[in-house]
């Protein structure tokens, strides 16, 4: 449901997009899909970014690190989506970007897969990418859906799993898109895996989410699908339940490389990225720059700060 449900943070995507493209440091090439190939430039190495916030932010994480390292750096941000970008990876023209898995496995390299877990989705792709691109270790860091629930409920069964609702889901109303009601992402799955059964499904369509994140606030519903890294999560002190069964399969930012443009160096720089980068990271980084308005460019400053990273 990542990335094909993402309708519902469209309005979000939207107030943001100039706050990602605003960086002066993002628009150094007018056209993001110019130029030679990434190696080129004396070993520079091109920083893609697709074309949504959370993408851009990312890079330029993924940017200022690798120059902390004192090398050079391209910055080619708001590319496009998967379908313009990857295919650059493959043939040269970006060096890293910021990545999903999970959404990168089903969407362009094996679209028949059924991995969950991360270590079986990042087998599946070391196994199937094309031989002039890999992937760097992945990051705790996730922007999936998931069973989400208010601060009460949470505190009033004890829940920190989904595995936690089965006493309780007979007592919840759960919210979310139309389709979470009939996917296997959503509460076929939840019943298969968990044997949960609520007591109402209560649909919203994806204009809605507004008024999803207000009843779930007051307590009309008690738990509903939300996107990992939703700012509404911090500001309104929701709980994301774990999934240890892996109903929702993984989607952690993972650098997607082409080999011959990112030397040990920069994949050292990159990991160091990736070992440090959690859920709550991304979620508190998405909410200053989505809630505070705060620069891209200082965000990511400040965060591998805190990391040790800079």
């Amino acid at each position: 449901m990542k990335r094909i449900a993402r309708a519902a943070v469209v309005g979000l995507t939207a107030a943001l997009a100039l706050t990602a493209c605003g960086s002066s440091k993002s628009d150094k090439s007018s056209n993001p899909l110019g130029g030679g190939a990434a190696s080129s430039g004396g070993g520079t190495i091109t920083v893609g970014s697709a074309n949504f916030p959370e993408s851009a932010a990312l890079a330029e994480i993924y940017a200022q690190a690798l120059e902390a390292k004192g090398l050079k750096v391209n910055r080619k941000f708001n590319i496009g989506a998967r379908e313009v970008y990857y295919d650059q990876v493959v043939k040269g023209g970006i060096s890293v970007i910021p990545e999903y898995n999970g959404a990168l496995l089903t969407t362009s390299v094996d679209k028949t897969s059924t991995a969950a877990s991360t270590d079986e989705v990042n087998a599946a792709l070391t196994a199937k990418l094309p031989a002039s691109v890999g992937i760097l270790a992945s990051s705790q860091a996730e922007d999936k859906d998931s069973v989400t629930v208010n601060a009460q409920t949470a505190a009033k069964y004890n829940l920190k799993s989904i595995s936690d609702l089965k006493s309780a889901a007979g007592s919840l109303t759960i919210a979310g898109p139309s389709e979470f009601k009939t996917r296997q992402q959503g509460l076929v799955g939840l019943k298969a895996k968990y044997g949960l059964g609520f007591k109402k499904f209560q649909p919203f369509d994806a204009g809605a989410q507004a008024t999803l994140v207000k009843l779930l606030k007051g307590n009309q519903v008690q738990a509903a699908d939300l996107f990992t890294t939703d700012p509404t999560i911090t500001t309104n002190k929701f709980v994301v339940l774990e999934d240890p069964l892996h109903v929702f399969s993984s989607q952690n930012v993972t650098p997607l490389i082409y080999k011959a443009a990112v030397n040990q160096t920069a994949q050292a720089a990159l990991n160091a990225v990736s070992a440090k980068l959690t859920t709550t990271d991304l979620l508190d980084i998405m909410t200053k720059i989505a809630i505070n308005k705060a620069d891209q460019e200082t965000v990511a400053k400040d965060w591998l700060k805190k990391a040790g990273l800079a």
